[in-house]
């Protein structure tokens, strides 16, 4: 993994736990299409709409992994001597998904606590409020962990992405948001952001959480149902994401190396036939 890093692709780690999700796939869609046509359960149609619908699913995901606010910031000019700094127009890219898998985890972490209690209990009996929290398909423990990841996205996003701090940095280089004044306000402001793209950010996220549960209660198996969203599918989109944009630099980064060194060889082939009609001239 840090070998990979190393080497400009993308994140290692991430890429090796994306290659062990993608290595489930095609036994799952294997056996998903298997399932289709053999069963009856809604034949070549309904698989080939679990597709399309699977293609949504990715698509909204690869919104919600990239989406990002730019807020323009404009630095003062400085002439340093003859020469002239700053004055050019940057962005800040706050990310409609800041917190990324984390409240998805953490939710996971609070939802396994009834499990662990049944399970750990002498009877291990699940009825009532405890089997309201067994049953992952079921409305109480799907709303409950909806509620989680929206709450823990707002906090992890609070302890990761500091407004203050983004505002001094800002004021320290000379920078400033256009329209907004330095210092408090442009906390404010950066803090108003947060809150607005948050919001639609924490349900989208939530959603895709929860989607698993609605694809088994369409009658998606088990293990197929686990690409239609959580972690498995947030990692899945946002490791392969970095890695193509990863490849895709390395290999144009090759490509212009590659033609740099036959540009200098042709260079240094022409210079040397110059040369040698120049000496056979004198």
């Amino acid at each position: 993994g840090e070998r990979i890093t190393d080497k400009g692709v993308g994140n290692g780690i991430s890429f090796i736990i994306l290659v062990g999700i993608i290595a489930r796939l095609p036994h799952s869609l294997f056996q998903e299409f298997v399932s289709r046509t053999s069963e009856k359960t809604g034949g070549l149609v309904m698989f080939l709409f679990e597709m399309l619908f699977l293609l949504l699913v990715i698509a909204g995901a690869i919104l919600l992994v990239q989406g990002t606010r730019k807020v323009p910031v404009q630095y003062a000019k400085r002439i340093i001597g003859n020469k002239q700094y700053g004055g050019a127009r940057q962005y800040i890219p706050l990310k409609v998904n800041a917190a990324n898998v984390m409240p998805i985890i953490f939710a996971q972490a609070i939802m396994f606590i009834p499990i662990s209690i049944v399970g750990f209990s002498s009877t291990g009996e699940q009825s009532g409020f405890w089997a309201a929290f067994m049953d992952n398909t079921g409305f109480w423990y799907n709303f409950v962990f909806a509620v989680l990841i929206i709450l823990f996205t707002y906090f992890y996003t609070a302890i990761t992405i500091n407004p203050t701090q983004m505002s001094d940095d800002l004021k320290r280089n000379n920078g400033f948001i256009p329209g907004v004044k330095p210092g408090k306000n442009t906390k404010d402001y950066l803090d108003t952001i947060m809150d607005r793209i948050t919001l639609p950010g924490a349900f989208f996220l939530a959603l895709v959480a929860i989607m698993p549960a609605f694809a088994r209660i369409a009658g998606v198996s088990m293990e197929f149902s686990q690409f239609f969203g959580g972690t498995s599918l947030l990692i899945l989109v946002g490791g392969a994401w970095p890695f193509l944009v990863g490849g895709a630099i390395c290999l144009v980064n090759s490509v212009n190396e590659r033609d740099l060194s036959l540009l200098t060889s042709y260079v240094e082939a022409s210079l040397h036939g110059r040369l040698l009609r120049g000496t056979m001239a004198v």
